[in-house]
């Protein structure tokens, strides 16, 4: 890594770009070398000097944030962090700004707390920097469209098919960070209906998860959902772990049921794999599968460790399909890993678990 990564803060807020500005040169490994008011500014500034990482507000005046990414992306496919308030709209747009070709969400309250919230938030933003610094980001081209999501009519999932909500003694857990969003989109979208409950921990601010989940639930078989506390898993459902909380799994006879609750940051987050990981080891043991995915740090790695040991079948993605082969990485080192698989191997591995 770099001993200076050179960040470019693009926000309308003045009281915003200081703050970041503060907290990014904070960091020894970050430097700010120019902030902009709005993409037109920041325009200005990527002729004189490209930047390593940009961090961007998608609701601005004058052009917002996705109409910048499409054209940044044609002609200085610069990695971008996406600094977004905590509203229905806006965690819309920053998920839609996932899609073409930004990297990493990071959440930002409402004006009157967002000094404070944004120094709450230093390891985060950081982090973020540093783990969009790592990924390789591809030119899109201006005239490419967006592929069209394809509602799926989910047959049979009404409350008089009993064989939809049975039980099943088996569970599925995956851990993602950077570059999980496209990764379980893919994993996701090529898994049956009828497969087991699959509990899934996606490092993302609180706010963003249900708009995640449900952009997930029109394009899949499976039933994609934000997880509740105290719901049950079931079979052809996918819970993902609601931003700014952890997410566990326990067991009361032969049924499994979701935990959520409040708590430290554990390896800097929460939600955190590791603990998702080690509940499962704790309820599931040998009737579980662990998959860890494409992500920087090393969250989940000593969790998947625990599910080996308890008798689990554990994944590890492969460095070539992982967008930062951080998690993975560290995961393999430690032995936790049966096998270590593409991202395109993945869903028929699972298969074979039921």
């Amino acid at each position: 890594m770099k001993k200076s990564i050179k960040v470019l803060v693009i926000d309308d807020s003045a009281l915003v770009r200081q703050t970041l500005t503060e907290i990014i040169n904070s960091d020894s490994q970050l430097e700010v070398v120019g902030t902009a008011a709005d993409p037109f500014f920041a325009a200005q500034k990527i002729k004189s000097f490209i930047p390593d990482v940009i961090t961007l507000d998608v609701e601005m005046p004058r052009m917002d944030g996705l109409t910048f990414l499409k054209t940044l992306m044609a002609q200085y496919p610069i990695p971008v962090v996406i600094i977004s308030s905590l509203t229905q709209q806006g965690s819309s747009l920053a998920l839609r700004a996932l899609d073409q070709g930004a990297v990493e969400i990071v959440a930002k309250s409402e004006i009157r707390n967002t000094k404070e919230h944004l120094e709450d938030s230093r390891i985060r933003i950081t982090d973020a920097i540093k783990a969009a610094y790592m990924v390789p980001v591809k030119r899109i081209g201006l005239n490419k469209t967006q592929p069209e999501y394809t509602p799926v009519v989910k047959a049979g999932r009404t409350g008089t098919d009993e064989a939809i909500y049975k039980t099943t003694d088996k569970v599925i857990a995956i851990g993602a960070s950077t570059g999980g969003t496209e990764a379980l989109r893919y994993f996701l979208r090529n898994t049956p209906a009828n497969c087991p409950g699959i509990l899934i921990t996606q490092h993302m601010p609180a706010g963003f998860t249900k708009s995640f989940a449900d952009q997930l639930n029109t394009i899949c078989e499976v039933t994609v959902k934000e997880a509740q506390d105290g719901e049950r898993v079931m079979r052809g459902h996918a819970y993902i772990a609601p931003g700014g909380f952890h997410m566990e799994l326990y067991r009361s006879g032969a049924k499994y049921f979701i935990r959520i609750r409040d708590g430290a940051l554990v390896n800097r987050h929460k939600p955190s794999v590791d603990v998702l990981f080690n509940s499962v080891a704790n309820h599931a043991g040998q009737n579980a599968l662990g998959i860890i995915m494409t992500g920087m740090g090393r969250d989940g790695a000593e969790g998947l460790l625990r599910m080996k040991e308890a008798g689990s079948r554990t994944i590890a993605q492969d460095e070539k399909s992982s967008v930062v082969f951080g998690m993975p990485k560290e995961a393999i080192k430690l032995g936790a890993a049966d096998q270590v698989l593409s991202l395109k191997e993945m869903p028929q591995r699972m298969l074979a678990f039921f």
